[in-house]
């Protein structure tokens, strides 16, 4: 990481820290996140909604967000050899008593927003996709997922996988306790307003890598926000790329000819 800075400096780039949005100084042309995909989603929570492109050096262990090698950063930058992808943003907001004193809890997702039951009791939960309700599902949780994060939580719970500039929703059952039911693939123009029920009254949601305790009186409302991440795509790296050095998509003896 050291290193990479090093270069970047030398090759006359001016690089500061930033860790709120009141950080970003005028004039700045991109945010550098260098770590792993929790690091990409940290950084998109502070810059999104104000339009910085967020360029990914993986320096974690997977990476779909953050997915460029250190040693081609700098190369890529001063020659103009990237492209700026637009990644849908999820806008949650949690509606009921004393709802909006919620501390620390931002609106905005790009990979998910999802309910968690807390306590050992199975949640009951009401979904309504544009005002029709879809029967209860009885599961330890329910996530709505972009294409971008298709490939994380929503991947784990049996969801699909969708290419990044898919302008789909992907509705996800945790863990359900019944087996007739399935992910759905929804159109982004979908908003979904979700509660619970439970014996022990406990649940959580959590919007990418954040995570808040909610009452059983709330309700969550999701829908595409009215902006979408910018995210700068190197020209050697893709997501196809990405899924088969990563997840070993398509690993097969017969394909290693």
């Amino acid at each position: 990481m050291h290193s990479l800075i090093k270069d970047l400096e030398s090759a006359t780039f001016q690089l500061y820290e930033i860790h709120t949005k009141s950080d970003v100084q005028p004039e700045t042309d991109l945010v550098l996140s260098m770590g792993g995909d929790g690091t990409f989603l940290s950084a998109a929570h502070v810059v999104a909604d104000i339009g910085l492109p967020i360029l990914g050096v993986n320096f974690g262990r997977i990476g779909f967000l953050c997915e460029n090698r250190p040693e081609a950063v700098v190369r890529a930058l001063m020659e103009g050899d990237f492209q700026i992808e637009y990644r849908t943003v999820l806008n949650a907001t949690l509606k009921g008593p004393e709802a909006r004193r919620t501390i620390g809890m931002l609106p905005y997702s790009v990979n998910e927003v999802a309910l968690h039951r807390s306590g050992s009791s199975v949640l009951g939960i009401h979904v309504s996709i544009d005002g029709e309700p879809l029967p209860t599902y009885w599961a330890d949780g329910l996530l709505v997922a972009t294409s971008s994060g298709s490939t994380a939580y929503s991947l784990s719970v049996g969801g699909p996988i969708c290419m990044p500039g898919t302008k789909v929703l992907v509705l996800a059952p945790i863990a359900p306790h019944n087996l007739n039911v399935r992910p759905m693939v929804l159109p982004e123009t979908a908003k979904l307003d979700i509660s619970f029920e439970c014996r022990d009254g406990r649940a959580t949601m959590s919007t990418d890598n954040r995570v808040v305790e909610i009452q059983p009186d709330w309700s969550i409302h999701v829908e595409m926000a009215q902006f979408s991440l910018k995210r700068i795509q190197l020209a050697e790296s893709g997501f196809v790329k990405a899924l088969t050095s990563r997840l070993f998509w398509g690993e097969d003896m017969r394909n290693n000819g």
